[in-house]
């Protein structure tokens, strides 16, 4: 794998093909539980780790699989992995486990995941396949603890609340409180406050694209003026 092909799956994962802000996928339990940071942080890294360990074991067993009936075996490799994923948070992260609910089992249905190894992960080899997986769940996380982190800044006034369920008792300190009040605002907690924020972030995204773009189309159009005026000199 060259260095140029591992910085176009880093770019694409994070950025250019992030798969909340550009494939818009998995995006129900994105918007149902990314209503504080710690929850978006637990669904994010049990994606990836979904993500990273389904598209590299796929990437093996390529060659080894039908095609007429490699769809079902993708999603019993998935489940798998979720399984594993589901029994170790109900060991060691048992309160976000709960607080996670049903979403967790749900990640066998995430259409990133299954669309990564179709995708992808079947029609390359290990490495790139697990690279991708993890740049993909990095840029899901990413959106999941930003969108995580601004609705509950908004919605109840605190940062890291609940960090305890996933880092142990001492997390308990990192709780920021920005103000304080008994009534919470129930928009940005609720799933629509996360469709206008994931709205907003889609949108920044475009901007800073579009700008990023005219950027390079008028150095490009500089530098052809610069050569057109050395031609005729």
């Amino acid at each position: 794998m060259s260095d140029i092909e591992s910085k176009t799956i880093i770019k694409n994962g994070l950025w250019d093909n992030n798969p909340a802000l550009v494939q818009l996928l998995g995006l129900c339990p994105l918007l149902a539980v990314s209503n504080t940071f710690i929850n978006g942080l637990g669904l994010g890294l049990a994606t990836l780790l979904v993500l990273a360990g389904s598209n590299a074991s796929v990437s093996l067993v390529r060659n080894y699989i039908p095609k007429d009936i490699r769809i079902p075996i993708f999603v019993m490799m998935i489940a798998s992995f979720v399984t594993n994923i589901g029994l170790l948070m109900h060991a060691f992260t048992y309160d976000l486990y709960l607080s996670l609910g049903i979403f967790i089992p749900l990640i066998v249905t995430n259409c990133a995941i299954i669309g990564r190894a179709e995708a992808f992960a079947s029609k390359n080899t290990f490495f790139p396949s697990l690279l991708d997986g993890i740049m993909q769940g990095l840029g899901f996380t990413a959106v999941l603890c930003t969108l995580g982190a601004l609705r509950e800044m908004i919605g109840q006034g605190t940062l890291f609340s609940g960090a305890e369920q996933l880092l142990g008792g001492w997390a308990t300190s990192l709780e920021i409180s920005f103000y304080l009040t008994d009534a919470k605002f129930l928009f940005a907690i609720l799933p629509p406050g996360a469709f206008v924020a994931l709205g907003i972030l889609i949108a920044l995204k475009n901007i800073i694209d579009s700008r990023a773009a005219e950027k390079v189309k008028h150095r490009t159009n500089n530098q052809n003026i610069s050569g057109e005026v050395v031609t005729n000199e």
